[in-house]
């Protein structure tokens, strides 16, 4: 009899499914995609729905549903760091214990529910199991790896009591080794810098990592900064592990991240409102927490090589986000080979609890496929027909051209995109994980100065400094970076090879803000970041042979086998999911042209948009 186990996270942020039959990922999905609010942190009631249906399973078939923490260990840790805190924490306190008291404490209950509303079955009930956070987190980046054996490190900013973890990882088991306790944590340190540097936390954390090439390196300031950072406010030992000085936080006892006046007196500035003009002072600062940020996660990786012996590494939580530091932790030859769960924050605990479930408590076999992980390249969402696209499209009498030819739609798009045209890409199923990777995505041509500015300024509607990624053809990536491994879920940095770059002008990191960002650095201007780093997709025939044969049409045309990707949203807005979503998204912004299936949308062929919809309010900062 198979395995069969449904996965959730919730409550927090990122809610998600996932559901695997004998450790097989059949599919996962946030809940955002559905609901279209941005991180939802509510129960995933649409996403097991989509579960549920695409795996042709009822609540019945069911082994078990896993929930991916432990709600009264998080409980407990509330209660004693309140106790220690008291009485400085009672304000929070007493905004948090109602809604502990009202529903987390009776997750039990409000899962049964959620689940007898989402499978129309008020009577099955699955066994319910709960793993601890960080084991999620590892579960989710060990068990699909291509590794037999491997050392498994996890960083975020706080599960139930674990901030960060080394585990070993061999054949279907995890062995937890070592763990970092709440209220030291490097996720919750970058969360501080990310809010004080006018960012939204759990959120805005890739805007700071994208803002510390900004700063000058090497500077008089950058040294000044760090050395304050590791004087007052972490101190690092060689193992990896830190301690914050909680006179500088709020966020273990207050409703915010950071003691604003402490930090005020310690940088000389004070936090930078939301919308606030970035001046140097910032960029600077956003380049000194980077780089401590990557001290430690370079010791902690190198603990974990000397605790488990293990020549690979897998990376999950929050914090294996940041491309800058996994770029440089490859690059440091600490470990053989590293492979990075794509959903590595909350939302891949889901899948986490479903396998943990499965290979630690049920006992199912592990058996990994060398070079090969079994994401199926992330590709594990909702797909859609030709009759939703033709549906969605006569609801809003939208005019499209139909290709029969697989072939002739790449070529026709390539020759668009290699016109500078904007072009919305729509297909198969959605990405599993925050990156888009070439099925709900955004494409334009990297040889085009201009397209950066203009994607965020008339298309994303965000910050102008914010860099774009390359997917690039797996066979061709070493013509455009210094790279040997691939990176398929858009998680690593590489550097721009030498060869072509532009060299920068005398007193180039002196120029204000707006000047280092619109110098032409490369002859790939649109994705080389200012430091030449670029965060690449490596993209593959075998997993997403649609997208490699646009990308392939467009190396055909032009000699380049690289686009620039971003994904299918704009500022604030969860990633479109359905064809609905999509003709919205591109009626809405300023893309020339949408291509859903075998379908091409032009923008001046549309009827005239008409949509009276508060859409730029309704969507929040990101």
């Amino acid at each position: 009899m198979a395995t069969r186990i449904l996965g959730i996270s919730a409550f927090y942020h990122d809610s998600a499914a996932a559901i695997t039959e004998d450790g097989r990922i059949i599919a996962a999905a946030q809940e955002e995609r559905f609901t279209r609010k941005k991180h939802d942190p509510g129960f995933p009631l649409k996403a097991v729905e989509f579960c549920l249906r695409q795996s042709g399973l009822a609540l019945k078939d069911l082994d078990a549903v896993v929930f991916y923490d432990k709600p009264l260990l998080k409980f407990e840790r509330l209660l004693e760091t309140y106790y220690a805190f008291a009485p400085r924490g009672f304000s929070s306190f007493a905004s948090a214990a109602p809604v502990w008291v009202k529903e987390k404490l009776f997750l039990r209950r409000i899962i049964s529910e959620k689940l007898a509303e989402a499978s129309g079955d008020a009577v099955t009930q699955p066994k319910l199991l709960f793993t601890s956070h960080h084991l999620s987190h590892a579960a989710s980046a060990f068990y699909p790896s291509p590794f037999e054996k491997a050392a498994i490190l996890t960083i975020d900013g706080v599960g139930e009591w674990a901030t960060a973890s080394i585990s070993l990882g061999e054949g279907a088991s995890i062995k937890m080794l070592r763990e970092l306790k709440f209220p030291h944590s490097v996720g919750l340190l970058y969360s501080a810098f990310t809010y004080y540097l006018g960012f939204k936390v759990n959120s805005g954390e890739y805007k700071l990592m994208g803002l510390a090439p900004y700063g000058a390196p090497g500077s008089a300031r950058v040294r000044e900064y760090e050395e304050l950072i590791k004087k007052h406010i972490v101190s690092i030992k060689e193992d990896g592990s830190i301690f914050l000085n909680q006179d500088y936080f709020d966020y273990a006892a207050g409703l915010k991240m950071t003691n604003d006046a402490a930090w005020e007196r310690l940088f000389g500035f004070p936090a930078r409102g939301a919308e606030a003009e970035l001046e140097q002072r910032h960029c600077d600062l956003g380049m000194a927490i980077q780089n401590v940020t990557e001290e430690i996660v370079l010791k902690m990786a190198a603990e974990a090589r000397r605790l488990t012996g293990a020549e690979n590494l897998c990376l999950a939580g929050g914090v294996a986000l940041n491309c800058v530091a996994n770029g440089k932790l490859l690059r440091s030859k600490i470990f053989k080979e590293i492979w990075l769960q794509p959903a590595a924050g909350d939302a891949g605990g889901a899948l986490g609890a479903a396998l943990a479930a499965a290979h630690s408590y049920f006992g199912v076999p592990r058996k990994p496929e060398q070079g090969k992980d079994s994401m199926a390249g992330s590709y594990l969402g909702p797909e859609f027909s030709d009759l939703d696209i033709m549906n969605a499209a006569a609801r809003h009498k939208a005019v499209y051209r139909r290709f029969g030819d697989l072939g002739e739609l790449c070529r026709e798009t390539a020759g668009l995109l290699a016109k500078g045209n904007v072009v919305g890409w729509f297909q198969g199923r959605m990405e599993w994980g925050p990156r888009a990777l070439g099925n709900r995505t955004i494409l334009g041509d990297s040889r085009d100065r201009e397209m950066q500015k203009r994607l965020n300024l008339k298309i994303k509607y965000r910050e102008g400094f914010r860099p774009f990624a390359p997917s690039v053809l797996w066979e061709r990536t070493k013509e455009y970076f210094d790279i040997d491994s691939p990176s398929p879920y858009m998680l690593l940095i590489a550097d721009v090879t030498a060869a072509r770059r532009n060299p920068l002008p005398e007193g180039y990191h002196s120029l204000p803000l707006k000047e280092k960002l619109y110098f032409v650095r490369s002859d790939v201007p649109s994705i080389t970041h200012l430091d030449y780093s670029a965060r690449l997709q490596t993209v593959h025939k075998e997993t997403n042979p649609r997208y490699w044969e646009l990308i392939e049409a467009f190396r055909r045309e032009t000699g380049y086998g690289l686009l620039v990707n971003t994904s299918f949203n704009v500022r604030g807005e969860p990633i479109v999911c359905t064809p609905e979503d999509a003709y919205r998204c591109f009626m809405r912004t300023e893309m020339d042209y949408l291509v859903m299936g075998d379908f091409l949308f032009e923008k001046k062929a549309q009827p005239a948009w008409n949509d009276r919809s508060k859409w730029r309010e309704e969507y929040a900062l990101d």
